[in-house]
């Protein structure tokens, strides 16, 4: 079926170059990201809500490492 859409020129020119990049005409590259956009679920991840606080405990203990652990904290 042909239809006429109006997009902003930006849109148009960014659309026609990733075609081009990826070897399709324009109308595959929009007939592909129409089918896409109606099946969000099959492409979106799974997310699933964090519950606080994350580490158990009394709240009684301090962490107060030092500048030389949280260092070595970040290469391990």
């Amino acid at each position: 079926m042909r239809t006429t859409v109006d997009i902003p020129d930006s849109l148009y020119k960014r659309a026609k170059a990733k075609a081009a990049m990826d070897g399709v005409k324009l109308k595959e590259l929009i007939a592909r990201s129409l089918i896409q956009a109606m099946e969000p679920e099959k492409n979106k991840p799974v997310r699933k809500r964090i519950k606080f606080p994350l580490i158990k405990g009394d709240g009684k203990r301090v962490i107060n490492p030092s500048p030389k652990e949280l260092d070595a904290s970040l290469w391990d």
